[in-house]
């Protein structure tokens, strides 16, 4: 299987795009969640697993496309501005580069991570540029599972952003994971309703203190 070899396809790479240049037009297939601050996340069911995919639109004012997409990559900078990380690192693996994640949960519920593979490729559309990065879950034997985290084996994210045309981004996200395990309903919810949005809109304060830095 291709993901497991660390690479991701063109038509994959492609399929980001299109969604963000069709910017919310989703089929009828997908309900919309939730409408904020310029935000819309909708929502399908997966039938296998029981669990929602979703889709987010949105505008980031004052945050430029190729900073975003930098700090998006920035683990050690993410370790600075992201609350919920306990742990995060790149490791080489057998010729390829994965990501450990572990994200804090609250008590009493373990906390989840994540072993995954992630490519960055900014492409050209019609003369915009277009960032993309695309990350999936994936195994391997030098990062084995702990006794006191969970680990999140299908896990599954598209980001695509260009220019809004100002200063900001438009931004594209797709996400699904099955963090295992017996997690509340409230808690799925509110991760749904407000833990994306705010992961985006921390993440333009970040490019913002990037900015100042660099």
């Amino acid at each position: 299987m291709e993901h497991a070899c660390g690479g991701f396809s063109g038509e994959e790479f492609q399929k980001a795009c299109e969604e963000l240049q069709q910017f919310g037009r989703v089929g009828n297939d997908w309900q919309l969640l939730l409408e904020h601050e310029g935000f819309k996340i909708y929502r399908r069911l997966d039938e296998q697993t029981g669990l929602y995919e979703y889709k987010v639109f949105g505008v980031l004012d004052n945050c430029p496309p190729a900073v975003l997409a930098d700090v998006y990559m920035d683990l050690d900078y993410r370790k600075q501005w992201d609350q919920f990380v306990k742990e995060l690192y790149e490791k080489e693996c057998n010729g390829k580069t994965v990501v450990y994640w572990q994200v804090k949960y609250p008590f009493p519920m373990s906390n989840r991570d994540y072993v995954y593979i992630r490519q960055r490729r900014d492409l050209d559309m019609d003369g915009q540029k277009i960032h993309v990065v695309l990350a999936q879950s994936t195994s391997v034997p030098q990062i084995p599972e702990r006794s006191d985290v969970v680990r999140v084996n299908q896990y599954k994210q598209s980001l695509a952003i260009e220019s809004d045309g100002k200063k900001g981004s438009k931004v594209f996200m797709y996400y699904f994971d099955n963090p295992g395990g017996q997690i509340p309903s409230w808690l799925i919810n509110w991760v749904a309703k407000n833990g994306v949005p705010n992961f985006l809109k921390d993440m333009a304060k970040a490019c913002q203190n990037y900015l100042k830095k660099t």
